[in-house]
């Protein structure tokens, strides 16, 4: 059994220093980048070139969430980049499949992302095409947001399929996300866990890192330590 994968979000980060920011989560599995571009949602965070400077500060796999518009244009060059995975959103594009292949081809893993209130099952035909599954349990577009743990139904259906083989995707989590919710996450079937507040606001950062590892894993049905 693999074990959890927790993924930092420098979106609760002091974005002064994110090169020594991604340094104290040494030991996370994935370091995650929420690019923002405050049209398809409210807000305008980073964007290519802070994660190309941001690259050569860290040996800790990228994991790009492009919250944008145009995926189209714009994912294969986070791949291009040296991301690990870069994942866009279903809501952003009509032509999922042909932005994932873009992606793969410039060297990344592929990963599609569904808003709370977005259905799954519109999407299950072309998951094939992609290495992550990313669903939202907080409304894209802010951090510390509270938990909506009405998305682990979806969560539970990714997971129903990767067990039975019909799926091979990492099936990540992302919002609200702590020591109080990772459990519930876990036990519905989530590889991987994105933690902003719950790591950042931290005395020790790694540490906080490694504790909601172990309680993932010892709530988990599919993942160990």
């Amino acid at each position: 059994m693999p074990p959890p994968l927790i993924a930092p979000s420098i979106l609760a980060a002091d974005f002064t220093r994110l090169g020594d920011e991604a340094a104290v989560v040494a030991g996370a599995d994935w370091l995650h980048v929420d690019v923002m571009d405050n049209h398809f949602v409210p807000n305008l965070t980073i964007g290519l070139p802070v994660v190309e400077a941001l690259l050569k500060r860290t040996d800790i796999p990228m994991d790009c969430h492009l919250m944008i518009e145009n995926p189209d244009r714009w994912a294969p060059r986070y791949a291009e980049a040296g991301a690990y995975n870069v994942t866009f959103h279903a809501e952003a594009t009509n032509n999922p499949v042909g932005v994932a292949r873009d992606i793969r081809a410039a060297g990344a893993k592929a990963g599609l992302s569904v808003k709370p209130g977005t259905p799954l099952e519109p999407y299950l035909e072309v998951l094939p095409e992609f290495d992550t599954l990313l669903i939202m349990s907080v409304e894209p577009g802010f951090g510390a947001q509270k938990f909506i743990p009405e998305v682990l139904v979806k969560v539970a259906a990714a997971r129903r399929l990767v067990d039975a083989g019909e799926l091979s995707v990492v099936v990540e989590i992302d919002g609200g996300i702590h020591e109080d919710t990772i459990e519930q996450a876990a036990e519905a079937g989530v590889d991987c866990f994105v933690a902003g507040s719950a790591v950042y606001s931290a005395d020790d950062p790694a540490a906080a890192v490694q504790a909601l590892r172990r309680q993932a894993a010892a709530a988990s049905r599919h993942l160990r330590l």
